[in-house]
């Protein structure tokens, strides 16, 4: 994996807490939010499929999200 900066979800958890954030802390939400974007991808692509699309649009990850 590793395509989420790990700078930027420190600076996500910073903003939401105010507090300062340990690279660990950081990291983990890196991957975690890697692994539930890998998933809405997904879904999003057979949707876009189903619709005899090649192109994936907002509106699939949308209800992909769901």
């Amino acid at each position: 994996m590793g395509e989420l900066p790990v700078s930027a979800c420190d600076r996500i958890i910073r903003n939401a807490t105010g507090l300062r954030v340990g690279r660990d802390a950081a990291q983990a939400l890196a991957e975690i939010l890697e692994e539930i974007a890998t998933e809405i991808s997904k879904d999003a692509g057979a949707l876009a499929k189903h619709a005899r699309r090649k192109t994936v649009k907002a509106t699939d990850i949308k209800l992909a999200a769901r």
